[in-house]
């Protein structure tokens, strides 16, 4: 447990180094349950996900594309007997956030992980093995349990006791080395996650305290400065205060001297002015009566201007408003002819490229039951040859629309590898090998998510598939070009919008 949990710190301390800001458009994880052997993992999207397990003590790692957590605890203690625990980090950048959940387990388990819509379900299928996502031993090895029962499966019928001992010997030696390299690596990638930690941790350490003295040593410097002001402003108040106070008194003595003056002048002037102020009151009366007389004529005047000017505005305006409904009527008219002669010619094109498709059609299950017979005529050759495969389509009758590829993928099979695209609906498609490489071609089809053209390595996997990779063809086409390690025979089947392309693993 203790080896699990430093595992488990290194884990989450590296990841948040490259932490970014959390897009709006990502998959949001929000709830991870447990329920005996198996963890269901709740988020917004249909997960893109990648997945590994790690040794002493056993664990499966997997990271989701383009996902970040909401609501979700860093660390989950479980200790159902099967299940130790849980630990979440994020890492990325704000393009390609990747969100970690690291399960823990009591012991080696073999694990079945499935997407069902916006969630992801992980089972332990058995009480021992590896599980089936982990990654693969060197190229061209399988893991313990298909050593074994490839071994078993090539012992000749009939073979004596010693030579299945030696057999089962040798086996056993190779996965013995194949555990212990496994183990080295995973103990070299755990002390270079705890290295990276200590070395973050000790670096935030040292920036953490020089930011503390830089900031003491200034609070110490304002300090020096507020007390320097607030003697510099109580000096200022106080003399302030002594001027003001010897303004107001020499203020109040001229005061004292010009009011007794201005009184006996004010006494003469008010008795003036009282006389003025009757002569005035008399004036301003006779004004203000000449003054209405000719504000109400002018009254008069201006409101029969308004009414003139009023009534010539609404006649311009109703003249305006008929040529503009005119104009309208007409524009309309000649959008309406315009939008008829556009859905006319765009039905012509349609009924065109429909009879052109039927004929494509026609020919390409002519050129199908051509290719069959000659198949047929033919030797089958053997499954390891590198020889080109025929060509293969299908398809039948699908609709003219431009279709979308929306996901590509790889599975391991019991027996077999499986790559599979999935589209929107049916498509026509062609399949084609040549050596080590076997090309799908999804006609009349476009890939909308950049996701969807990442290639999938899955070399590491005891598998004949080495690399699947999609991207746009030419002629509105879609081309999935599958590497082989070997060439091998394959079959080809459609669903649906399912198209699963089946490679039997090497040795079988």
């Amino acid at each position: 447990m203790k080896g699990f949990a430093v595992s488990l710190l290194g884990l989450w301390l590296v990841p948040w180094v490259a932490l970014a800001q959390q897009p709006a458009d990502l998959n949001t994880i929000t709830a991870i349950s447990v329920s005996g052997g198996t963890v269901e993992i709740t988020g917004s999207k249909k997960p893109d996900f990648n997945s590994f397990t790690m040794t002493d003590p056993p664990r499966l790692v997997i990271d989701v594309s383009g996902a970040v957590f909401q609501g979700v605890a860093e660390e989950q203690p479980v200790g159902n007997g099967t299940v130790t625990g849980i630990r979440t980090a994020t890492y990325g950048t704000e393009s390609a956030s990747i969100a970690r959940i690291l399960i823990g387990y009591e012991r080696e388990v073999e694990t079945d992980i499935q997407s069902s819509g916006t969630k992801l379900v992980v089972k332990v299928l058995g009480g021992g093995g590896t599980a089936v996502a982990q990654a693969a031993p060197a190229e061209g090895q399988g893991t313990p349990a298909q050593g074994t029962a490839a071994a078993a499966t090539n012992t000749p019928t009939g073979a004596n006791a010693q030579d299945a001992a030696r057999a089962a010997a040798s086996d056993r030696e190779a996965q013995e080395k194949a555990v212990k390299a496994a183990a080295d690596a995973a103990r070299a990638e755990r002390e270079a996650q705890e290295k990276a930690a200590a070395e973050a941790a000790a670096r935030a350490k040292a920036d953490a305290d020089a930011e503390r003295k830089r900031q003491e040593d200034a609070r110490l410097a304002s300090q020096r400065q507020d007390e320097e002001r607030r003697k510099s402003e109580e000096a200022a108040v106080a003399e302030r205060k002594r001027q003001d106070e010897e303004a107001q008194a020499a203020a109040k003595r001229a005061e004292d001297e010009r009011r007794a003056t201005a009184q006996a002048a004010a006494d003469q002037k008010r008795q003036r002015e009282e006389e003025a102020k009757t002569a005035a009151e008399q004036k301003r009366a006779a004004a203000q009566a000449s003054a209405d007389e000719k504000r109400a004529a002018a009254q008069a005047a201006a409101e029969e201007r308004q009414a003139s000017a009023k009534t010539a505005a609404e006649q311009k305006r109703a003249a305006a408003q008929a040529a503009a409904d005119e104009k309208r009527q007409k524009e309309e008219e000649r959008r309406a002819a315009a939008q008829a002669r556009r859905e006319e010619q765009q039905s012509a094109r349609e009924a065109a490229a429909e009879a052109k498709r039927q004929q494509a059609a026609e020919a390409r299950e002519r050129r199908q039951q051509q290719t069959v017979a000659s198949r047929e005529s033919r030797a089958r050759p053997s499954q390891g040859s590198a020889a080109a495969e025929p060509r293969e389509s299908g398809g039948g009758a699908v609709s003219s629309r431009r279709k979308t590829m929306t996901l590509v993928g790889f599975q391991q099979q019991p027996d077999s590898s499986r790559v599979f695209v999935r589209t929107n609906e049916p498509v026509r498609y062609s399949v084609s090998g040549s050596g080590n490489q076997v090309v799908l071609e999804l006609e009349n089809t476009r890939v909308v998510e950049s996701n969807n053209t990442l290639p999938l390595d899955t070399h590491f996997f005891p598998s004949a598939v080495s690399r699947v990779e999609a991207f746009s063809g030419a002629g509105h086409t879609v081309r999935v070009v599958i590497q082989l390690k070997q060439g091998v025979r394959y079959e080809t089947r459609q669903e649906g919008g399912l198209i699963t392309l089946d490679f039997p693993r090497p040795g079988r």
